[in-house]
């Protein structure tokens, strides 16, 4: 959608993260408004040594977790920059 991937990510308290994406775009987000959840793949998040364990994939340009949880980078880069996701003509997230 986007074509940008994140190229660093920071752990920083709260379960926020800070990145910077490949077009030069820097942000801290906030993971709990991202992931409501913290279930299955996720759960291990809650705990913030496991948290601070983030990094990320190049293969995939997004952050991954030692247990293979990711968030798609589209995702990410929407929350970071307030532009809308559209699925076939329809806004689907922002």
């Amino acid at each position: 959608m986007f074509n940008v991937d994140v190229a660093t990510a920071r752990a920083l308290p709260g379960r926020s993260l800070e990145l910077t994406f490949t077009d030069g775009v820097q942000a801290i987000l906030q993971m709990d408004k991202l992931i409501t959840r913290y279930e299955g793949v996720f759960a291990p998040l809650r705990d913030a040594a496991f948290f601070d364990q983030v990094r990320v994939d190049p293969e995939l340009g997004s952050i991954v977790w030692p247990n293979g949880a990711d968030v798609c980078p589209d995702v990410l880069y929407s929350h970071a920059t307030g532009k809308p996701i559209i699925v076939n003509g329809e806004r689907v997230l922002n």
